[in-house]
């Protein structure tokens, strides 16, 4: 019976299936399965079962129509120590609450009134950068957006709390990333010193965050911040989130808030760097369009190749490249049974360049969405914030934040790539630069 069939896929080892190669390139493994398999396929990573999704139908399947036969994967459970249960984390009827509380802080109105700040930092930031100067720009846009999304988050003004945050975060990402690439990753109640890093680095982000947590409360007052706003929201039997809650929302911001964007802006300049004609097309809207100026929020809506620009990027380097569902139900998806406690991996990398739904999908090319694209595709041929209920909650927030730096820094800068390193993906976390993204500087 075809529904008990194992769909194609390649062959792997008896003991360790497709580690190997998945671990060596996991995104030209991915590929390669699109390509040669189709749109669903069968390979295990050691003892686990995976099933990789290429076809809008069948992501939308686990999203959205059958939602409920599937949980977030064991790898986002891995995060569980630095984000606790916030809405990145949490399951049923816990993730449904949070997210009804956390949405408000995400309505229209609140975010648009944080683009000045989020201009205001990027200026600040440019005014340190010289004509002909080296810098490694990922660096520069991580920084960046850790800057804006203190300042929006807690209306803090960055300082030593927001280093510390900062050089934390990335201990934490380290320990992560070492416990999703080992098979047989040491306990973490062992007193190690990666294990005492990682505790330690969860003491001071907690010092640090319900510091902050505390003064406002005592204060009362709406600061006009994402923290002022989740501490006024309540359910609807009238409860208002724990400071345990209110910490791990704030935690899971800081982290979707501040890597995905930065990677999302380097990504960007990385191809333009290499495509002079789409970047002197960008500038010469910038000039009709802001002749000089800053950008506002009012600007947005005439900066359509702006957007087309990010949109774009995203396209080809998606800051969230794949990942993956749990089945807790025995579930038939494109006629293939995949049977409760396997994985399925929906993969942005594969689809954002399949040649069924984009032209040329290696090229990088603005102009695609200029005619309606994105309402003429299936709707997850093109997902870089995921999907149904689960999809970005700061998608808005993302974009907007993206289009504003990117108008920014375009009027005030070009960039020439500097030939050493390579620029090289790296799928941690996010799809980041593995050793940065170097590059020289000219000023316009």
């Amino acid at each position: 019976m075809a529904a008990h069939r194992y769909p194609p896929g390649p062959n792997g080892n008896w003991l360790s299936g497709n580690l190997p190669s998945f671990r060596r390139d996991m995104l030209a493994f991915f590929t390669r399965c699109a390509r040669e398999y189709g749109d669903i396929i069968f390979f295990r990573l050691g003892p686990k079962r995976i099933y990789l999704l290429n076809h809008p139908d069948y992501i939308e399947q686990v999203l959205v129509t059958e939602n409920r036969n599937f949980i977030k994967h064991y790898i986002t459970r891995l995060l569980r120590p630095l984000l606790g249960d916030g809405l990145l984390t949490s399951e049923g009827e816990d993730w449904l609450r949070e997210r009804r509380l956390v949405q408000p802080a995400f309505n229209r109105s609140r975010i648009d009134a944080y683009g000045q700040v989020m201009v205001a930092f990027t200026e600040r930031m440019l005014n340190q950068w010289h004509d002909g100067e080296k810098r490694d720009i990922h660096a520069d846009f991580m920084r960046l957006t850790l800057e804006i999304v203190t300042r929006t988050l807690l209306n803090a003004e960055v300082a030593e709390d927001a280093r510390d945050v900062a050089r934390t975060l990335e201990v934490l990402m380290e320990d992560f990333l070492y416990r999703w690439e080992s098979l047989f990753p040491l306990p973490q109640w062992l007193p190690t010193a990666r294990n005492k890093r990682r505790h330690q680095g969860r003491l001071r982000l907690d010092q640090i965050v319900y510091s902050y947590i505390r003064q406002r409360r005592d204060g009362g007052e709406d600061r006009g911040d994402l923290l002022s706003m989740l501490l006024q929201v309540h359910d609807e039997d009238g409860s208002r989130m724990t400071d345990k809650q209110l910490r791990d929302e704030v935690m899971t911001l800081y982290l979707a808030g501040h890597e995905t964007t930065a990677n999302a802006l380097s990504w960007t300049w990385y191809l333009l760097a290499q495509h002079p004609e789409v970047e002197a097309k960008l500038v010469r809207e910038l000039q009709t369009v802001l002749a000089g100026r800053a950008p506002t929020v009012a600007d947005l809506p005439r900066l359509r190749y702006t957007d087309h620009v990010v949109w774009e990027s995203m396209r080809l380097y998606p800051p969230v490249y794949a990942f993956g569902r749990e089945a807790v139900r025995d579930t038939t998806i494109g006629g293939y049974l995949v049977p409760a406690g396997s994985t399925v991996i929906l993969s942005q990398w594969n689809m954002h360049r399949s040649p069924r739904y984009f032209a040329d999908p290696e090229v990088f090319n603005p102009d695609r969405w200029a005619n309606g694209l994105a309402q003429q595709l299936p709707k997850y041929a093109y997902f870089p914030f995921g999907g149904g209920p689960r999809i970005c909650i700061g998608n808005t927030f993302a974009l907007m934040e993206a289009s504003l730096v990117l108008a920014t820094v375009a009027q005030r800068f070009r960039f020439t790539l500097a030939p050493e390193p390579p620029v090289v993906p790296m799928p941690a976390v996010t799809l980041r630069p593995r050793r940065g993204i170097p590059a020289i500087l000219r000023t316009r």
